[in-house]
This record gives structure tokens, C-alpha cells and sequence, in this order.
């Protein structure tokens, strides 16, 4: 009797595992967010959940009033999502949570003339050293947006897309230099300058708080 149970339940483990990975679809993406790829599940009729991870390396170049800075932004989200179909067909409202790990670093450079000028006072490039610069965000981020696909609808292969903002807030930012040979009081009244440089760039680096959303891929349900 005992091991008649024992079969009868692990039938039936392994008949809702069976069932339960037809339901899924994986879906493969590349857009603003990176290369991704998410599992999609069925909650109800009208509602699917779906998991991803997102990561892209690639230079950008921020420039305030007196530096140019070579950044290096690397873009690393796993999201968490709730997908309603308000049609029952492959139309949807997206929204959830995403741990956004993006950040930007980078080296600056003097726009002009070979000097910083940083809270009034002038340092030359050759004596203050490199720049570095730090951009971070918030992280955990809400996302909001429309899309196409239901990964966990039809069998075999489909389409996806997303259209949407991540809403990462305002950045933290920091600049720092390294290796300065200028005189230490000149070398310590630059590293307080750089408090007017770092807030500075905070300002350029606002157009990612809201960081648009714009992706593509193929799905597949098993």
C-alpha cells in the first residue's frame, strides 16, 4: 500500500512538472536594457509572470562645463513582472520590480586648454592627477510599459516586444582624483572642489532616471 502511494505520488510530481514546463516560454531579447533572456509562466487566463536577466557593456561620453568623461556603462538588470492581457491575445500591460545593478564609470579629461577650473579655482591637467568619475543608481526600480508576445500561449515559436520606462531615480554620483603632484594643500583643496564637479555631473547624468525601455526577441514555448 505504501509503495503504491509512494508511485501514486510521484506520478503525479512528475505528471504537474511535465505540465507545468509545457506552460513556460523562454523568451531571447536585445534592446536598451541588453541582451536578455526571460521565463515566462501562467498565473491566469489574462495574467503570466515573467523572469529575466538583461546585460550590456558599452562606452558613453558625458561632458559638463570643464570635463569630458569616457564612461564605461555596464548594464545589469534581473527583473520581475507581472504581464496582464486585457485582449486574451498577445497584447499586454507590463509592470514589477527590477534589481538594477547599472552602473557608469569613467575617466575625465579637460575640454580645453589643458586645466580644470573646479569651484573658481584653476588646477592644471598635468598635476591634478586622473579623474574618476562614478555613476550609480538606486537599487531596486519600478517598471511600467505595453508590449507584444505571450510567450505562454502558443505553442512553438513567437514574437516579443517591449516598450516601457525603468524609473531608476536620481543618480549618486562621485569624482575623485588619483595621483595628484601638485603641492598637498593645492591637492587637498582639489579633492573639495571636486564636490562642485560631482554635483555637476549628477545634473548630465539625469537623463537615466527614467531610462527608456526598447526591446525585441523571439519566444518559444515548450
Amino acid at each position: 500500500m505504501r509503495i503504491s502511494s509512494g508511485c501514486a505520488v510521484a506520478a503525479a510530481a512528475m505528471l504537474f512538472a511535465v505540465e507545468a514546463q509545457a506552460q513556460t516560454g523562454l523568451t531571447a531579447s536585445v534592446g536598451t536594457p541588453g541582451v536578455g533572456l526571460h521565463l515566462t509562466v501562467p498565473l491566469q487566463e489574462q495574467f503570466n509572470a515573467r523572469f529575466g536577466v538583461n546585460g550590456l557593456n558599452y562606452s558613453h561620453d558625458i561632458r559638463t562645463s570643464n570635463v569630458e568623461y569616457d564612461t564605461k556603462l555596464k548594464l545589469r538588470t534581473v527583473e520581475a513582472l507581472l504581464d496582464y492581457h486585457p485582449l486574451r491575445g498577445n497584447f499586454r500591460i507590463s509592470g514589477g520590480i527590477v534589481y538594477n545593478g547599472t552602473k557608469l564609470t569613467g575617466d575625465g579629461t579637460p575640454r580645453a586648454g589643458g586645466t580644470y577650473t573646479f569651484n573658481g579655482t584653476s588646477y592644471p591637467a598635468a598635476t591634478a592627477g586622473t579623474l574618476d568619475a562614478r555613476v550609480d543608481f538606486r537599487n531596486f526600480a519600478p517598471y511600467l510599459g505595453i508590449g507584444f508576445g505571450n510567450a505562454a500561449q502558443d505553442k512553438g515559436w513567437g514574437f516579443s516586444a517591449d516598450l516601457g520606462v525603468l524609473f531608476q531615480g536620481r543618480p549618486d554620483t562621485s569624482v575623485t582624483s588619483t595621483g595628484c603632484t601638485a603641492p598637498a594643500p593645492l591637492c587637498a583643496e582639489l579633492a573639495s572642489d571636486l564636490a562642485a564637479e560631482s554635483r555637476e555631473l549628477r545634473d548630465d547624468a539625469d537623463e537615466f532616471r527614467f531610462y527608456p525601455v526598447v526591446r525585441v526577441g523571439v519566444s518559444y514555448k515548450f
